[in-house]
């Protein structure tokens, strides 16, 4: 098994069974998974911020992940039309950063530019004031969290038939 850390602003992408993605420390950040509804492909995004306003790595943006997230998984084998969503992330974590409410705003940016490419989210643990861990695991097709002081829960599988698990 290979862990594939994917870290603020950063992408990954892969088809391999052994792979597992992993999301750490998601507070304000959305982790935002896209996967092939029937096949072994996925692709994690760690976003830090709404927009790029044309600068910064392409996996540091909602507006600019996305895109890039689909070209990663179609180019490794995904189907376009069986793409699906899973969101982690977007707390509040400090009390004086209310005004920014950057988590929200990550989070609304990342269903927004999902809808506009017709990609429907099947699965959220979002919002809060704690961070978050998410793991993609490829071979068992499971998508867990992991919220500080509680224990990993499986959130979303996919595979033959798409399985919402809890969202909230």
């Amino acid at each position: 098994m290979s862990e594939l850390v994917v870290r603020m602003g950063e992408i990954a992408a892969t088809q391999h069974a052994g792979d597992v993605l992993v999301g750490l420390g998601l507070g304000s950040c959305i982790g935002l998974v896209i996967v092939d509804d029937r096949g072994p492909v996925a692709a994690m995004a760690h976003v830090v911020l709404p927009e790029s306003n044309g600068n910064g790595a392409a996996g540091k943006f909602a507006d600019t992940a996305i895109p890039q997230l689909i070209r990663e998984v179609t180019a490794i084998g995904a189907t376009r039309s069986r793409l699906s969503a899973v969101l982690v992330g977007g707390a509040q974590m400090f009390a004086a950063a209310g005004k920014l409410d950057v988590g929200n705003r990550n989070e609304q940016a990342v269903r927004e530019g999902l809808r506009a490419h017709g990609i429907p989210v099947r699965a959220a643990v979002t919002g809060g004031n704690s961070g978050r861990t998410m793991r993609v695991y490829l071979e068992r097709r499971s998508i867990t969290c992991k919220q500080a002081g509680l224990e990993e829960i499986e959130i979303a599988t996919w595979g033959s038939q798409v399985q919402m698990a809890r969202a909230a």
